[in-house]
């Protein structure tokens, strides 16, 4: 019999967050709605998740030392990485000492880096993928891209949301796109991934999750990114039966492989009846952020009970839906929202404000969600309500 106790009490649970994004946001209060006590760390004060945490702290998640200290002085339950730059080997060694990583600290170890996840998908599961070459040096990454063949895709080990990564359209972009891997890099510079062109129909994430009762999926979601970051998204994106079942036996494979319990983002190409495994993020995915309003559970709050252990008998689709990034660009510490009754005016829409503290050059601060009859008509939707929104800095 699961049983949780009163917050701040013997007997309560306590989960620790390696990421306060906007996404880790969702997880805490979906942590709290089953009375968990939530402590929330990022690298800057007042991150999304840490202004509905019970406590935060400031660090940077790759000081293996302090984040060590901080989890011995909190004991947490659970440790929930939300983003990809962590000192994952402080993450193996606490699990050998019997904290419960999520999903475990081997998947966190290998997904942080596209190295660890392109190999084990490739070159052990046999998976299909993109041609690829991993290069330490400039001398490799120009090695790499005479193998691969341009035009070719360029990205750091470490990143997400897209920084760091381009493509080589021709041989007049080739230093550039190391320079742009370089400093994209969530942990600085390094190690670089060439990955030939995949010529695709569409790509899906499918969000996979592993509970206690097995393995389940959720219906497709299609996205579209802009350099390589996330703009929108929809759900369920059409694909034939031959396709979403190529697609369920990747997302098993990989997961299973990767073992523990949570949702997981696989990110996916398909063309025709064929599909080519991508990446996979061992956490919610930002283009699942549509399932805040197409779903019952959205993906945090399924992430959450099966974290938790908590059974997972349905997963209630809502019909068509869609959501639209809303990318700031400037630079300010005081950005407003407004117009918002002209945003909210159709039915089955919301918007998601982030509370991130400040924007320099570009970022994502908000969300936009609408369920129609149609995706067509639940894209229809997000568009105007991002034209009607209004952001001053």
């Amino acid at each position: 019999m699961t049983k949780f106790g009163t917050v701040f009490k013997e007997g309560g649970k306590k989960a620790l967050l390696c990421g306060s994004g906007e996404l880790g946001k969702e997880i805490a209060i979906e942590l709290q709605r089953l009375g968990i006590e939530v402590i929330a760390l990022d690298k800057y004060e007042n991150a999304p998740a840490m202004q509905v945490a019970h406590r935060s702290y400031v660090l940077s998640m790759l000081d293996g030392e302090k984040l060590k200290s901080i989890i011995n002085k909190e004991k947490p339950d659970y440790i929930i990485p939300e983003v990809e730059a962590i000192a994952t080997p402080t993450l193996v060694e606490l699990e050998k000492e019997g904290y419960n990583v999520i999903p475990t600290a081997n998947a966190t170890f290998l997904t942080m880096n596209r190295e660890g996840i392109r190999r084990l998908a490739a070159e052990q599961l046999g998976i299909k993928t993109s041609p690829y070459r991993f290069a330490a040096t400039y001398e490799e990454y120009k090695q790499a891209i005479e193998e691969i063949g341009i035009p070719c895709v360029v990205k750091p080990i470490m990143s997400s949301s897209g920084h760091g990564q381009s493509v080589v359209k021709s041989s007049s972009d080739i230093d550039n796109s190391w320079k742009m891997a370089q400093e994209g890099g969530r942990a600085g510079a390094g190690k670089v991934i060439v990955e030939g062109f995949v010529d695709f129909d569409y790509e899906i994430t499918l969000l996979t999750i592993r509970h206690k009762g097995g393995t389940s999926f959720l219906e497709p979601i299609g996205h579209w990114q802009k350099d390589g970051d996330y703009q929108e998204s929809w759900q369920p994106q059409p694909m034939k039966d031959i396709a979403l079942a190529k697609a369920q036996e990747i997302a098993k494979k990989i997961t299973g492989a990767l073992g523990g319990l949570g949702i997981f983002g696989v990110e996916m190409f398909v063309k025709g009846d064929e599909v080519i495994f991508s990446e996979v993020s061992p956490r919610p995915h930002d283009t699942g952020m549509v399932t805040m309003i197409s779903q019952d559970l959205s993906e945090f709050a399924l992430h959450v009970r099966a974290i938790l252990g908590l059974p997972i008998p349905n997963i209630a689709n809502h019909g068509p839906s869609a959501s639209k990034a809303v990318v700031v660009r400037g630079d300010s510490a005081n950005v407003s929202f407004a117009n918002l009754e002209e945003v909210l005016a159709m039915p089955d829409t919301q918007i998601r404000i982030f509370g991130k503290p400040e924007v320099h050059d570009h970022r994502r601060m908000a969300v936009l969600l609408a369920r129609g009859a149609s995706i067509e008509e639940a894209k229809e939707k997000v568009n105007k309500m991002y034209n009607a929104l209004k952001v001053e800095i």
